[in-house]
């Protein structure tokens, strides 16, 4: 269908580092994919939160299953529009790799007490994470992904429209991303498989975790319809198969509706070559207007019913003091970081130090290491 508009990794523009490709049998975007999943930071999403904390129950998503099913998502999707499964998947696989203990409760204490130090946030973490944090390698510090795997993980979100952020900005003078053009379909893919992984698996999450109700998310037309299609053709269908199975549904609505919009999209504008997929002026990959609402009535439906429950607030408030207890913590006694984390200060201010190490535990890490410094 749009195999025209495909990233080719026999063109890609390579790597910041010049490597010998001793491993023909694979491709640059496999590579890259491979490297991204061998990393210590993508095993450590195993231990992170998404939405339910990891200790509570062992049913529900962790960072790395949500990072796998958006994943799943985007391969099926770019396998539809005949583009580029491989670099579609590496870019979904990294997309979550900064987020800190306690997702966003961690992201928000990190970034007000870096407020001073350029500030905090997990995707610009990712960015440090692939480029240098991660030491693997005898060459180069980081991953060396390609171009275009850097370019869509750092723009999967879209172009930088306003203020470019500190470490894309460092980043972007040694190697230009083209920051201020839209990433490739493959990269805008990524993102709406984010979209559709997190609406529809937090839905399934609550439901299970008994903060919402089957009977409350039929208040959303576009659940009511689903349950009523599904409920007609299995009359006798169990509760819990029923959340699957409308799940399952759901997704499928969603993947087909992006493939269908993309596709017109592409026609409609005249979309011939990638520069033109990157000059667009908004994204091409997209679900049409109904779908559109229907997602954004789920996202509203998650805020007021599970995001701002007062279960989930409370262990938000208990996040909160364990992050900045910590911060402060090593701030007070930086003698106590590990050896090879002290060493960095011969090049980083303390504070980018803490916060890098903070930044990289896992839930469990940090809860333990809390309350062994404070009980």
């Amino acid at each position: 269908m749009l195999k025209f508009l495909s990233s080719k990794p026999e063109f890609s523009k390579g790597r910041l580092y010049k490597e010998i490709n001793d491993q023909p049998y694979r491709s640059h975007f496999q590579r890259d994919r491979d490297r991204i999943i061998h990393s210590t930071a993508f095993r450590k999403l195993k231990q992170k939160t998404q939405v339910f904390l990891e200790n509570e129950s062992d049913y529900y998503r962790t960072r790395l299953t949500h990072t796998l099913e958006v994943s799943q998502i985007a391969r099926a999707i770019s396998r539809n529009l005949d583009l580029n499964e491989d670099l579609c998947e590496c870019i979904a696989l990294a997309h979550d790799l900064g987020h800190p203990p306690f997702g966003h409760t961690g992201e928000n204490i990190l970034n007000y007490k870096m407020q001073n130090f350029n500030g905090f946030n997990h995707n610009e973490q990712t960015l440090r994470i692939i480029t240098f944090l991660e030491k693997k390698y005898y060459d180069f510090n980081g991953l060396n992904l390609t171009w275009e795997s850097l370019e869509g993980i750092i723009k999967h979100n879209g172009k930088i429209i306003d203020k470019v952020p500190f470490e894309i900005n460092l980043y972007d003078k040694i190697h230009n991303l083209d920051i201020y053009k839209n990433p490739s379909l493959e990269a805008q893919i990524a993102s709406i498989a984010d979209d559709i992984a997190y609406n529809n698996h937090d839905i399934d999450d609550a439901i299970r975790a008994d903060l919402i109700t089957i009977e409350e998310i039929s208040e959303i037309n576009y659940f009511n319809e689903i349950i009523k299609q599904i409920k007609n053709r299995y009359s006798q269908i169990e509760k819990s198969i029923l959340i699957n199975e409308v799940i399952r549904f759901s997704i499928k609505l969603m993947v087909e509706s992006i493939v269908e919009k993309t596709t017109e999209n592409i026609n409609i504008n005249n979309i011939k070559k990638i520069k033109d997929v990157n000059n667009y002026p908004s994204f091409l990959v997209t679900m049409d207007d109904q779908m559109n609402i229907n997602s954004k009535q789920i996202k509203d439906f998650l805020f007021l019913k599970v995001y701002k429950n007062v279960k989930i607030e409370e262990k938000r408030k208990k996040n909160e003091i364990i992050i900045e207890k910590l911060f402060n913590h090593y701030q007070q006694n930086f003698n106590l970081l590990p050896n090879d984390w002290i060493k960095k200060s011969d090049t980083m201010n303390k504070e980018r130090i803490i916060c890098d190490y903070i930044a990289g535990m896992t839930d469990r890490y940090a809860d333990l290491q809390y309350h062994l410094i404070y009980d």
